[in-house]
């Protein structure tokens, strides 16, 4: 047998072995598993960071979901919701044992969890093992949808490598032919880097240095120094959060605003720019969502989350609002029977999300295929400019499933 047989194999039997449960659960009672499913309510584990860097991201993911939930009259298939939240503190370290606890003390149905990628990391093996439905809002480490990938892993974001593939084009268009990336020194900045850095190059570019920085330290004035020495063409960038306010208020005060041309993923701008002033002002980055779409569904959801929140919506919002639709898409097709695992499955890997970004499906290894935006500040607002790359989708290397 072949290691692709292997896979598939195995493939096969978490397949059936789940079908097997929903079987077994439904003939060990007197009462239908969708009579069960109508009575007990749907167990949702949330795993984001509710402090430190990234605090804001994970409010904005928690309420995106919730609002997806409270669009289908507070259920999911018919389910009612009990939420169970854990801080994650964007702490790898401590990544196994919170999913632990999701998983064997509240026995949660579904994990929704999270914006670190090394936290991501730090999920994905226990999560493989237990086979817990899991979609992940935001942490786009290349491994959860590449060589760690699984039946039971959605993604409803991106892969760090799409955020900032489509940059190479974007560069030779405005005439760069060298460029400096400074990220933190984790696995989304690595993995960011080289996204933009394999586009670049494909587009005749040269990626002159590489400058990094322990997360999540926001001590930047030592590599702005060094930039402004090696004076590249072009500066690309990512951070996020009160990392990514920081570094665009110390580019400002270090005089290459306005000099060096910034860039970035479009995480280095987005949710920061009421903090930040005019330091972000014309910054022009890659995303999968934008400020002005102007479709429908977009303006819709906008308002319906400002009215809920008091807030305007940005990107984290939308991911964290499409895992809410991706589940729903599984749950009705069960009719909320969540122990069907593999009717759940079929059910997500065939949805077409309707999203505020715009349509999107999901590829064999289970992570968005979506368009990817250019998008410049004017403003408050990470203002549309175009299309960067249309329907792009992720290699999977190493993903056999």
């Amino acid at each position: 047998m072949t290691q692709n047989d292997k896979d598939v194999f195995a493939r096969r039997g978490f397949l059936k072995g789940s079908a097997a449960i929903a079987g077994a659960t439904a003939v060990g009672t007197l009462l239908p598993s969708a009579a069960l499913a109508q009575q007990a309510k749907l167990k949702v584990g949330l795993m984001l960071p509710y402090t430190g860097t990234f605090a804001q991201l994970g409010v904005a993911i928690t309420n995106g979901f919730k609002l997806a939930v409270d669009e289908r009259g507070g259920k999911l298939g018919g389910r009612e919701i009990e939420f169970v939240t854990v801080d994650d503190e964007s702490n790898p370290a401590k990544a196994p044992e919170n999913v632990n606890k999701l998983v064997q003390r509240d026995k949660v149905d579904v994990v929704i969890g999270t914006v670190h990628s090394g936290v991501v990391m730090g999920m994905a093996k226990v999560l493989k093992e237990s086979g817990t439905l899991w979609i992940n809002p935001n942490g786009g480490a290349g491994a959860m949808t590449g060589a760690m990938c699984a039946p039971n892993f959605f993604r409803t974001s991106f892969s760090n490598w799409q955020t900032t593939h489509a940059l190479g084009k974007v560069l030779k268009a405005k005439g760069h032919k060298t460029a400096v990336f400074i990220t933190w020194k984790y696995a989304a900045g690595e993995e960011m880097m080289e996204g933009f850095k394999e586009g670049f190059e494909k587009e005749g570019g040269k990626l002159v240095k590489e400058l990094y920085t322990p997360f999540p330290q926001v001590e930047f004035q030592a590599l702005l120094t060094e930039i402004a020495s090696i004076k590249p063409d072009a500066v690309v960038a990512f951070f996020a959060g009160g990392g990514a306010a920081k570094f665009l208020k110390d580019y400002q005060a270090a005089g290459l605003k306005g000099k060096i041309p910034l860039y970035g993923s479009g995480f280095l701008t987005d949710g920061v720019l009421d903090a930040v002033g005019d330091a972000a002002e014309g910054v022009e980055t890659t995303l999968h969502y934008a400020d002005g779409l102007d479709t429908k569904k977009d303006k819709a959801f906008r308002l319906a989350y400002a009215k809920t929140f008091k807030l305007q919506p940005d990107v984290y919002a939308v991911q964290g609002y499409d895992a809410g639709q991706l589940l729903a898409a599984g749950l009705e097709a069960v009719k909320g029977n969540v122990a069907d695992k593999a009717g759940v499955i079929k059910a997500m890997e065939a949805a077409k999300i309707d999203s505020p970004r715009g349509q999107w499906t999901l590829s064999k290894a289970h992570n968005p295929v979506q368009d990817m935006y250019l998008r410049k500040v004017v403003g408050k607002e990470n203002k549309t400019m175009g299309v960067a790359w249309k329907a792009l989708a992720d290699p999977a290397r190493g993903c056999k499933m």
